[in-house]
């Protein structure tokens, strides 16, 4: 069965990208290869030593800028990250000076908010809540 290694998100500048995903976020660098003007570089959660990784990906692309401008301008995240205590989590990146576009919303089993990576994105937080909870 496949499993999943490494995904994809597209990244204006992938040094910011890079301070925001590891610095902010917390995630940390796992690869840096430089290939030109770019890099092949993914970052990965320290929680998950051998869990999937984020390729943060040049969006220079030109279906890139049309498909992105549409998610944000709707208001749909690129992608979800789990976390424990989206409360808790939304609270510290307020502190970070991290700007979100939802608060955290409780939606029966899960609780969200959505959060600008600065680099083009809307990502959302969710955290799962045990059944009957």
């Amino acid at each position: 069965m496949p499993r999943i290694t490494v995904m994809s998100v597209f990244v204006d500048d992938q040094e910011k990208a890079l301070r925001f995903y590891t610095d902010v976020l917390g995630f940390e660098k796992r690869t840096e290869i430089p290939l030109g003007e770019h890099s092949w570089l993914t970052v990965g959660s320290p929680e998950q030593p051998e869990g999937p990784e984020i390729s943060l990906e040049p969006s220079e692309h030109p279906a890139v800028a049309p498909f992105r401008d549409a998610l944000v301008a709707d208001g749909i995240p690129f992608t979800s990250f789990g976390v424990t205590d989206v409360r808790a989590e939304h609270e510290r990146l307020v502190g970070l000076g991290v700007r979100f576009t939802q608060e955290p919303v409780d939606m029966g089993p899960v609780t969200t908010a959505v959060l600008d990576d600065t680099c083009g994105n809307l990502i959302q937080l969710a955290q799962m809540h045990a059944p009957g909870a």
